[in-house]
């Protein structure tokens, strides 16, 4: 039974429940053992375990369910990725600096999900304050990538990042879902790297409230799941407007699950010429081209556009995204919370509490964000990246008068080893070079899983859809999952008892 329980999708769990085959308290448990189980111990997934919490909360649902009156998540097990504030539970953001944190607060997405009925297992690990791009930055380890390698069975892999210990506790049967948070690509490239599907709505369609803020412009909340349909359901009751924050819009939230399953017959799917990088491997290239003619197969019309700012995605948004971080991390200065090591003075204070509480990758980035801010660069850098974002955008605005949606790789290569990029921080931005374009116009995007590479890891492709039209995006992401008919999990799965 523990085994079947911890590979349910989260519809066949609530029509479970619904028909009393098992009991939410089962359906946590069952999760909460494959959590604490040692291979998926040491994949080093969660910084902090709510497993009593959880049970209680079990029980809680199984009372509604059995008065009839349960909410629409009802008995859910997910993980909740380390940045976002939750009351009473300790609150990292995989850093030093906020090791002891325990927000008064609940932040408004972990809020709507606890309405909605969710059951928080854990805290998920991820890099640093989401600076990375392979969960390898944060304070607390490596997140381990459940998927191995046939070629090199031996082989650590990365979970992709930053919400990497989001993406390894569903794909490993830790959690039914996850919250991830998406500033350049951290809920597409975990989901591509680990097998599952992973989506970040329009900038604003979910509240950044209560969240740790990385960069302001571009963070927004996203979620992880075995299926595009789960996937929907997670973002519906997520998403919403906040007046908490200024960046949170009014727009209705449609029912993304009732709607995804429509017929695709007659959209338009954009191929966009520019996102044939150098030195792509075969691979990607081979199921890029496969998921076109799936789509294809499904009723779809595939157009060729043209996204010609492409090539100024990453560098624009290396300027733009360590500016606002700069900008967010001075908060942490050892006076108000967080970390704090003494010195003969207040700047002293600042100083040493700064230096030991951020890792390196923070600091690299704070520091290319304060150059870039600084008197005399302001207008060389951060103006002109602020004016070249724009054209990222038209160019967007322009490719969707002659298609629906975008179809295009989620990441240039499939999960590769820990520490393997470590030493170039350049290679490893580039691994986001087909997700920031997206984020960097505000547009919803979604990673499905569409088959595996030569070494047997999962490769993702991604959705990309107008603001504010989530379910064409999911409408597509679903033909495209159903074509595509992935199936095959981890072995951490096969092998649960």
């Amino acid at each position: 039974m523990s085994h079947n329980l911890i590979s349910l999708t989260i519809t066949e769990a609530l029509n479970g429940l619904k028909s009393k085959k098992f009991t939410a308290t089962e359906l946590v448990t069952a999760h909460i053992n494959q959590m604490q189980s040692p291979s998926c111990r040491a994949l080093n997934a969660f910084i902090t375990e709510t497993a009593e919490q959880a049970l209680a909360q079990a029980k809680n649902s199984d009372s509604r369910i059995a008065n009839g009156t349960s909410l629409p998540l009802d008995g859910i097990p997910i993980a909740m990725k380390d940045l976002f504030c939750t009351k009473g539970v300790r609150t990292t953001a995989a850093s030093n600096i906020l090791n002891d944190f325990i927000p008064p607060y609940e932040s408004t997405v972990s809020q709507k999900l606890l309405d909605a009925g969710t059951i928080t297992v854990g805290k998920a690990n991820l890099d640093e304050f989401a600076m990375g791009g392979s969960n390898t930055t944060s304070y607390y380890g490596p997140v381990e990538n459940p998927w191995k390698s046939k070629t090199h069975p031996d082989k650590k892999l990365v979970p992709g990042g930053s919400s990497g210990g989001s993406a390894a506790a569903v794909a490993a049967g830790m959690a039914m879902g996850a919250t991830g948070t998406d500033t350049g690509g951290s809920t597409r490239q975990p989901g591509s790297f680990c097998g599952i599907v992973g989506v970040k709505p329009t900038y604003g369609r979910c509240s950044r409230w209560g969240i740790i803020a990385f960069a302001s412009s571009l963070d927004q909340a996203g979620a992880f799941a075995r299926t595009v349909e789960d996937s929907a359901l997670l973002l519906q009751h997520m998403s919403g407007f906040d007046p908490k924050d200024s960046t949170s819009a009014g727009q209705p939230v449609p029912d993304f699950a009732a709607l995804l399953k429509q017929d695709v017959k007659g959209l338009r799917v954009g191929i966009p010429k520019e996102y044939r990088v150098e030195g792509m491997p075969q691979d990607i290239i081979d199921i890029w081209e496969k998921g076109a003619a799936m789509l294809k197969d499904a009723g779809a019309i595939i157009v060729d556009i043209s996204l010609p700012h492409t090539k100024y995605a990453v560098p624009t948004y290396y300027i733009i995204a360590p500016a606002e971080a700069s900008s967010n991390l001075a908060r942490y200065d050892g006076v108000r919370y967080g970390l704090r090591v003494d010195g003969k003075d207040l700047q002293d204070t600042y100083e040493n509490t700064r230096a030991a509480g951020f890792g390196a990758e923070v600091k690299r980035r704070i520091m290319i964000g304060t150059y870039c801010l600084s008197a005399g660069y302001y207008d060389a850098y951060y103006t002109k990246a602020q004016k070249v974002r724009r054209l990222i955008s038209e160019d967007f605005t322009k490719a969707f008068e002659h298609c629906d949606v975008i179809l295009t790789p989620t990441a240039p290569s499939s999960a590769f080893a820990i520490g393997e990029n470590t030493d170039d921080p350049i290679k490893m931005y580039l691994g986001d070079v087909f997700t920031i374009p997206a984020s960097m116009a505000g547009l919803p995007g979604i990673s499905v899983p569409a088959g595996l590479d030569d070494q047997g890891l999962p490769l993702g492709l991604q959705i990309i859809g107008r603001a504010w039209d989530e379910v064409t995006m999911f409408k597509a992401a679903h033909a495209l999952e159903q074509q595509a008919a992935f199936s095959t999990q981890p072995v951490l799965i096969k092998d649960a008892a």
